[in-house]
């Protein structure tokens, strides 16, 4: 079967990702109806013309009649848009999108903002959700059917994101933007203003550049749009810990493992690797820069805790098979420092997989960790048996009034 409808610039029809156009996606014919009637449905009203539209992996370019996805398989999605230059598409601003769950036959509704180049959600009554139910059908020709060719990639990539997962991390503007949202730490709009902090007038003259930056105002992370992500730990160490505690905890990450997942996730200790898909997500569909950071920071102290390795075999489990998936969807040096020429990934991998090596580990883990070793030996051609440069002695700062006894 042949989903129709959106040829030509009527709805979906620039194919901005290598996915194949949405208005030509083949399926079985009884697959379709029953997707069209037990998918769920996602309204976005007044998209312009042009605008850089994507739901999971997908994107495109929108046309005169687009009104939305539908026959969405009911679970997580990604939703991100761009605007774009009325004089030229080709030029597209930063990208912005959301986290959503969508239920068996749900019907979401959502508009464009004029002011912000934004989709935000709509307030409507489940009597018109219903109404606009009973007018699929007509709806049909407005609306591009969900690429089901990308699905199971996309669910590889986020199996342990949850709803209440989305609602614990997402900025609590409900938007997730490719650039920080910032403003100045001090509103100084006035000359008075200035005069009062004792600063010089926008229009004087910068003697030199230190000068030029000192007068720059300082700027913070707009309240509310910042992703609340998990804090690391930079003290990896109890309080009131021994000389041998602290070393021991700067080597061995698991503590401060245990401490994050006892503050943040003590129901369900898996969610953290939710975390990690989610960070991955952003940065890989987001475009935010602040989640790859995040990413590494969760990664590195996951892969530094051996005795963590140990005890909890079905959260390193898991995160081997995140790992396989997510590392699929990256070039093999893109995690190499161009300054330093360290890979990072290898680096921290390695210690990781030193592990395997621990005559406490889970066996049927011990095997999962080797084999996830070897298929990345071979296909990144990465060596892990290398002995790293970091291989030198730990120093370890004591806290003050710690002495070695």
């Amino acid at each position: 079967m042949l989903i129709s409808g959106l040829g030509g610039r009527a709805g979906l029809n620039k194919d901005c990702s290598g996915v194949q156009n949405m208005a030509t996606v083949e399926m079985d014919q009884e697959l379709a109806k029953k997707l069209f009637f037990e998918g769920g449905t996602l309204i976005i009203l007044g998209v312009p013309e042009g605008t850089e539209f994507g739901i999971d992996y997908n994107c495109w370019q929108v046309g005169p009649k687009f009104k939305g996805v539908k026959m969405i398989p009911p679970g997580i999605h990604f939703m991100h848009c761009s605007p774009v230059n009325s004089r030229d598409i080709r030029i597209t601003g930063p990208r912005t999108g959301c986290f959503f769950h969508i239920k068996q036959r749900e019907v979401l509704v959502k508009r464009w903002d004029k002011k912000e180049e934004e989709i935000v959600l709509v307030a409507v009554s489940e009597e018109e959700r219903e109404q606009i139910r009973e007018n699929l059908t007509e709806l049909d020709k407005c609306l591009g059917p969900y690429p089901y060719e990308t699905m199971k990639r996309w669910v590889s990539l986020t199996n342990l994101i949850t709803e209440p997962l989305i609602q614990k991390l997402q900025p609590e503007s409900g938007r997730i933007c490719a650039f920080s949202e910032v403003q100045p730490e001090i509103a100084l709009p006035h000359t008075k203003d200035r005069a009062e902090q004792n600063r010089l007038p926008y229009d004087t003259l910068c003697k030199n550049y230190e000068e030029g930056l000192a007068r720059l105002p300082k700027m913070k992370v707009k309240a509310g749009t910042e992703i609340r992500f998990t804090t690391i730990p930079k003290q990896k160490y109890p309080e009131g810990a021994s000389p041998a505690e602290i070393t021991k905890c700067s080597m061995d990450f698991s503590y401060a493992l245990d401490t994050v997942i006892k503050q943040r996730y003590p129901l369900n200790p898996k969610d953290i690797l939710g975390e990690l898909q989610f960070s991955f997500v952003c940065f890989l569909i987001g475009h935010v820069y602040d989640a790859f950071e995040h990413w590494k920071d969760l990664l590195r102290l996951l892969c530094h805790s051996e005795e963590a390795v140990t005890k909890r075999k079905d959260l390193y489990s898991a995160l081997i098979s995140i790992l396989y998936h997510q590392l699929n969807e990256i070039p093999s040096d893109f995690f190499v420092d161009i300054v330093s020429k360290d890979n990072f990934l290898t680096t921290t991998l390695q210690e990781f997989f030193s592990y395997a090596c621990n005559p406490d580990l889970d066996k049927a883990l011990q095997k999962r960790v080797e084999k996830f070793k070897a298929h990345l030996t071979k296909k990144f051609k990465w060596d892990f048996d290398e002995e790293p440069d970091d291989c030198a002695p730990v120093m370890v700062e004591l806290p003050e009034g710690v002495t070695l006894g």
